[in-house]
């Protein structure tokens, strides 16, 4: 008897786990299912409630350089995932294995910079960046996301690659490896799950931002999709059906992404932090 009441409290259980995940998936989702609807929808069907069209489609594409728009947000996305890779893995290598003098304070820095908030400096960045013509500049904005996702970036990797045995290293050491074969050879292969955790992490971070954009890539042609989206609302009016199937065109990279590399997300940062 206690057995079957023990199943049955499981079942129970289950079943109200699995009534709450489904009441937060509907509630996670109905944004997409908005925005999916509305995007096919002029905007005498939006404010009517019914009917289907590809009239937004047609003023999002004539409004703003959609393709243009979407190749500038690639080179700027891709610029800074890749000098945040480069850089935060070899200093998560230097920081976590090669023990120099003072390695444990410039980790300290590292933190200090992941509380600082983007908010704070942007301003100075600005100034910084406009004083050496970056402004307009895919350099410009790609530096400015690489030195906002290097500390976090950083952090994630030292705290991989602490987790890997120093016996390695040691052992590479002995067979003649320089340190700098040992981080080709042997650190480098055996971080990809955090190096795949920090690329989809960075690049959602980057691809989804509208502050930098709109500060650092003002002129039009070299303007992200994000920026170009926020320049369809004018004084008086929104056209809101014209805006979410913009929207749908910006989320969907980010989407694809995360999916394609969510195991490797996912590992990279438990694997990260079990260790």
């Amino acid at each position: 008897m206690s057995m079957t009441t023990a199943r049955l409290r499981r079942r129970v259980n289950r079943a109200g786990i699995f009534a709450i995940l489904c009441l937060v998936g509907v509630v996670m989702l109905f944004p997409f299912v908005f925005m999916a609807i509305t995007a096919f929808r002029s905007v005498d069907q939006y404010i009517a409630g019914s009917g289907f069209s590809l009239d937004s489609w047609t003023v999002l594409f004539n409004a703003i350089p959609v393709v243009q728009q979407l190749l500038n947000s690639t080179i700027v996305t891709g610029g800074a995932v890749l000098i945040i890779l480069a850089v935060s893995s070899t200093a998560g290598y230097a920081l976590s294995k090669l023990g120099f003098r003072g390695s444990s304070y410039l980790f300290l820095g590292v933190l200090a910079g992941m509380t600082v908030p983007m908010q704070s400096i942007i301003i100075p960045e600005f100034v910084n960046v406009s004083q050496v013509g970056l402004i307009n500049q895919y350099l410009g904005a790609i530096l400015v996301y690489a030195a906002l996702g290097v500390p976090f970036a950083t952090f994630l990797m030292t705290a991989y690659y602490r987790g890997i045995p120093n016996e390695l290293v040691e052992a590479s050491l002995m067979d003649g490896a320089s340190f700098w074969q040992i981080f080709l050879r042997v650190m480098l292969p055996m971080g990809i799950p955090a190096l795949v955790t920090v690329a989809v992490l960075q690049f959602i971070q980057v691809w989804d931002d509208l502050l930098i954009g709109l500060l650092f890539l003002q002129s039009p042609n070299v303007r992200t999709i994000t920026v170009g989206l926020a320049t369809l609302q004018s004084s008086r009016m929104v056209d809101v059906p014209a805006l979410m199937a913009g929207s749908i065109i910006s989320a969907l990279p980010a989407i694809v992404v995360y999916l394609i590399f969510q195991r490797n997300l996912v590992a990279g940062l438990t694997m990260g932090v079990n260790k």
